[in-house]
């Protein structure tokens, strides 16, 4: 599907107008809070499942906050005044902004690790508000296995998470449990902005044998910092997401972040012929996880795989966009 992207602005996408293919006119607002390669990833499947299933590229209005939250605010209110049919809100914060208006429109949403933590739903199986998505909840126990199957040796793991992110404390607290189950010591840092990356990371990675990173939208759309430093301290960074390993990262066990793209269109698409949302339940990927290794970190680290995970047919050895 050809996508036609204009710029507005520092943060901003912009289509609008609207033809649904022999329905009628309907409209769809797509928000995300910020741009990098995960949430990029679920908006491309999106709309790429959308045009499958017959809707025109210019039925949709994108738009990115640029990481701010006031923006995010004015976006989402924008898609209320101007009566679209439905917002399909990417990512936690999205999600909670559009939440406020759920009784105007249909709100589906996307990458949403906790909805009932996010203050979304009380039964994600049985949504009691006009919302519902698609939740890229993070295995962090499959995640921490991988780390010791490769490790084995391993006595201390850092994580390195934003503050100001629910869905982050929410992996973090999970993290502490394992960790202490399996008698590992863990260091944490937080980080309130970009700014603080570079002094937590280099402060952690002297620390710690290997760093865990949740699919956290602040540390996702600075990347390149994080790598940086993990690759001249030459430490493993398991991270929340396929996308980031992509990215940099050294590996990760998750979704399909393009399934859920996909996933997410197919509820627009029952939404928008009429079905209740109270009908749909939420989708939470659990099960066939995939294993996502980067083949460059891989070398760098000069790490040899154990026969279990090279063995493995749901490993995909990934290299960087």
């Amino acid at each position: 599907m050809k996508k036609i992207i204009v710029m507005i602005g520092i943060g901003f996408l912009l289509l609008t107008g609207c033809t649904k293919k022999e329905e009628g006119k309907q409209t769809i607002g797509v928000v995300q809070i910020v741009e990098h390669t995960s949430l990029n990833t679920i908006r491309d499947s999106f709309l790429d499942e959308m045009n499958v299933l017959g809707y025109d590229e210019d039925c949709f209005e994108l738009q990115s906050a640029g990481g701010d939250e006031s923006t995010l605010n004015t976006i989402v209110q924008k898609f209320v005044s101007d009566d679209k049919d439905c917002i399909v809100a990417i990512a936690t914060s999205s999600a909670q902004v559009a939440a406020k208006y759920e009784d105007q429109l249909p709100v589906v949403f996307s990458a949403v690790s906790d909805p009932i933590g996010a203050g979304l739903l009380k039964d994600p199986n049985a949504p009691e508000r006009n919302i519902t998505g698609t939740s890229d909840e993070v295995q962090v126990d499959q995640i921490l296995d991988l780390a010791l199957q490769i490790q084995p040796d391993m006595k201390t793991i850092g994580v390195l998470y934003s503050s100001s992110e629910a869905n982050s404390a929410v992996y973090v607290q999970q993290l502490e449990k394992l960790c202490e189950e399996k008698g590992l010591k863990l260091v944490k840092r937080s980080i309130t902005a970009v700014s603080d990356l570079q002094s937590a990371m280099q402060s952690l990675s002297a620390d710690v044998e290997a760093i865990f990173v949740p699919n956290d939208n602040t540390i996702a759309s600075s990347m390149p910092i994080l790598v940086k430093i993990a690759k001249e301290k030459k430490i493993p960074v398991y991270a929340g997401a396929d996308s980031m390993v992509q990215d940099g990262a050294f590996a990760t066990v998750g979704i399909d972040y393009e399934e859920l793209g996909r996933e997410t269109a197919r509820m627009v698409d029952q939404v928008l012929k009429g079905k209740e949302i109270r009908g749909i339940p939420v989708k939470v990927f659990k099960d066939d996880l995939n294993i996502y290794m980067n083949k460059d970190r891989l070398i760098e680290l000069d790490i040899t795989l154990p026969k279990s995970i090279t063995d493995n047919e749901r490993l995909h050895m990934v290299g960087e966009k």
